[in-house]
Formats: C-alpha cells, sequence, structure tokens
C-alpha cells in the first residue's frame, strides 16, 4: 500500500483567513511554520523558527475558535516531549509556535502547551473502560492507562514546542483530533514532573483532513476499528475555518512518520474557561461528545 501523504492547506484558504474577529475572542491561530522537508519519499520534515516576529507572520495572523475542555482532560499530564508510552500507531511529531496574538504575534517563550488525544482505537488515558463507539478491540492495556498520550512541553525563546506521538484515532460523534491548552504563569514541579498553577489562556483542537484521515484509518492498527467516522463538515466543534479552527498542516507518511505543524497565538489576559464556554465560537452543543 502507497503511504498517504497529506496535503498543506491551499495558500488561498489561509489568507482568507486574515485579521478576522470572532466575538472578541482573543486566541489566535497564525500562518504555519514553513516546512523544508517531507514528502512521500517519508523525508523528515523541518519547521523553520523564526527569531523575530516579521510584518508578514503578523498580517496573517487569525483568531482561533475557543473550544470546551471536553470530558477527558485529568489534571496529571506529565511534562515530557515524548508521550506514547509504547502505543502502536503511525508516528506523529507535534510541532507548535506560541504567539501573543495582542503584541502583533511576539514570540511567546516559556508558555506551556498540554496535549491529550485518543489511542489508535479511540481510548483515552483514564477512561480505558469508555467506549469509543463502532466495532473495536478492548483497550490495549499498553502504557500507563492514567497517563498515555497526554503530556506538557514549555515553549523555548522562540516560541516554540514539539510532542512525539501517534496518529488520533477516533471516536463516535467527533472528527479525528488532539485536544490542546495553554498555560502561563506556572511552574515545573521537579519532583513529580508536573506543572503546577499558571493560567489557562487557550483550550482548543487540533484536526487533520479528511483524506489523510480516510487513507489512514485503512491501515493496521487503525483498521481494526471499524464504524462510521465523523468528517470535519460533520464534526460539532470543527467549523470550516481551517487554521482558525485549529487544522493543521501535515506531511510524511506512515513508514517515516508525519509532522503536523500550526502557530497558536494566544492573549495573556484571557482566561479559557474549563468545560463548554457559553458563547464561545465553534464550542460544541450541550451534550456533544468531546
Amino acid at each position: 500500500m502507497t503511504d498517504p501523504v497529506a496535503t498543506p492547506m491551499d495558500r488561498r484558504r489561509l489568507f482568507a483567513l486574515g485579521g478576522v474577529t470572532i466575538g472578541g475572542i482573543v486566541l489566535a491561530g497564525c500562518q504555519p511554520a514553513k516546512l523544508t522537508g517531507g514528502s512521500s519519499s517519508g523525508a523528515t520534515a523541518t519547521a523553520t523558527p523564526s527569531t523575530a516576529t516579521t510584518t508578514t507572520a503578523a498580517g496573517v495572523c487569525v483568531l482561533t475558535s475557543e473550544t470546551e475542555e471536553g470530558p477527558y482532560w485529568l489534571d496529571n499530564s506529565l511534562v515530557r516531549k515524548d508521550v506514547t508510552e509504547g502505543k502502536s500507531g503511525a508516528a506523529l511529531t507535534l510541532r507548535l509556535k506560541v504567539v501573543d496574538y495582542k503584541n502583533s504575534c511576539g514570540l511567546l517563550a516559556n508558555a506551556a502547551v498540554e496535549i491529550w488525544q485518543c489511542d489508535a482505537w479511540g481510548y483515552y488515558s483514564g477512561y480505558t473502560s469508555t467506549n469509543p463507539g463502532g466495532t473495536v478491540p478492548a483497550e490495549d492495556g499498553v502504557g500507563d492507562e492514567k497517563t498515555y498520550l497526554r503530556g506538557i512541553q514549555i515553549t523555548d525563546s522562540t516560541g516554540a514546542i514539539e510532542f512525539k506521538t501517534i496518529f488520533p484515532g477516533w471516536y463516535s460523534g467527533r472528527a479525528v483530533h488532539i485536544h490542546c491548552k495553554v498555560y502561563t504563569g506556572g511552574s515545573v514541579d521537579s519532583n513529580t514532573d508536573t506543572y503546577e498553577g499558571g493560567t489557562a489562556h487557550h483550550t482548543g483542537r487540533f484536526f487533520f483532513a479528511d483524506d489523510l484521515v480516510t487513507q489512514l484509518e485503512a491501515t493496521a492498527p487503525y483498521n481494526q476499528h471499524t464504524g462510521t467516522i465523523t468528517t470535519l463538515a460533520n464534526d460539532s466543534v470543527y467549523t470550516g475555518k481551517g487554521v482558525q479552527d485549529g487544522l493543521l498542516t501535515v506531511t510524511g507518511s506512515v513508514s517515516k512518520g508525519f509532522v503536523g505543524t500550526i502557530t497558536v497565538g494566544v492573549d495573556p489576559s484571557y482566561t479559557a474557561t474549563s468545560g463548554n464556554p457559553t458563547g464561545a465560537p465553534g464550542s460544541s452543543p450541550s451534550g456533544a461528545p468531546a
């Protein structure tokens, strides 16, 4: 089987999103870092770090939909780069850049970025008995049942962060995604390897193009979970706004691994709420799976 390759979002769609303000929500996703590598041959993709804010970068800053935390968040994520804990699936390197939206998208150092996601069959750590829908094997027992595929990293001086994870599976009612939160003001407890204190400025999702999901779900181990996969058009959170809604630019292959990139803008004066934020653009309807 030929390895699936995701195509970066159409540039016209990206630039069409520039400069939009929605309901005063002060969270933003800016133009993804340019990839200088990554192809159907499986070459490693490299995000080009920015050492200074440029007029061009500030000009394409867009507001990202603030969404609900959902039922699967746990207050136990470890500060670490590799969150896989032995879980099988297509390798995914998640490269993020965090910027201060209210300060012309200036690079935001020392921000904590947290991610959590399901495994290849749709199971979340901490919720391994929750059936993801469709026909699926029992959770495989690999990794710590409370911590796998969860982690936090602290941005460097260029606002950059990187996670090693796997391409997520699916569960009924939601398009394939990875959850995220962005915090500032906290500190790392070296005794527990956890992030303590701080204020959350963003709660959101990272999404994947439908064609890539379709191709990947036909490969092992994803193909052991069968059923109807929700597309982006039918997702309760994704509203069709591309980068603004957290759509990743993804390159790579199953055999060599994928690289997903996006730039996320935050307003350090904004405090994100837990649960389902009333009135926030892009939030799920009450009771919708998250």
